[in-house]
């Protein structure tokens, strides 16, 4: 059986209410993995800072409805719940409907991503496989796969294949 895993809460990272929210039709298909290309964070105090400034963002900024990122990573592996299960999310413009966008929070052009992160991140979707939000045989895309883009940088995509062992 999956092991359970931790996720903070969005109440507990103090996020705005979305302005609107569409569910999923259906277990999603892919992974699309992200970084966002900011400093690292590790803690609760220093990453829910950055997840509220990171909502901010793509609220005011991008007018998004919510955060775009189904999940995000700490550099210590907490995960946080940004959009959460079942939420088409707001990360590769034209493939949000089948997808599960996951960011690892930090920069990865330079960093190489921590094991504590890839162990959550695994640990994330064979929770999403067990509880039926994520297909099986789901694919595990970095968003550069779909888009002209870095992200998520070269370090942590050259960690994919770690991740792909679940």
């Amino acid at each position: 059986m999956a092991q359970k895993v931790n996720i903070v809460s969005r109440s507990q990272w103090g996020a705005a209410a979305p302005r609107q929210k569409e569910t999923l039709k259906g277990s999603a298909k892919r992974v699309v993995i992200h970084h966002t290309a900011l400093p690292s964070c590790n803690g609760l105090k220093e990453c829910t800072d950055r997840l509220v400034s990171i909502q901010r963002g793509h609220m005011n900024e991008k007018g998004f409805d919510d955060i775009g990122y189904n999940f995000l990573v700490g550099g210590d592996g907490t995960v946080y719940e940004g959009r959460g299960w079942g939420v088409v999310g707001a990360h590769v413009k034209g493939n949000n409907h089948d997808s599960l966008g996951i960011a690892f929070m930090g920069n990865f052009n330079n960093d190489t991503p921590s094991t504590e992160a890839i162990s959550s991140v695994k640990q994330l979707l064979r929770s999403g496989v067990s509880q039926g939000f994520l297909q099986r045989e789901f694919v595990l895309l970095g968003h550069r796969d779909l888009g002209s883009t870095e992200c998520p940088g070269g370090k942590l995509y050259a960690a994919l294949p770690q991740l792909r062992g679940t």
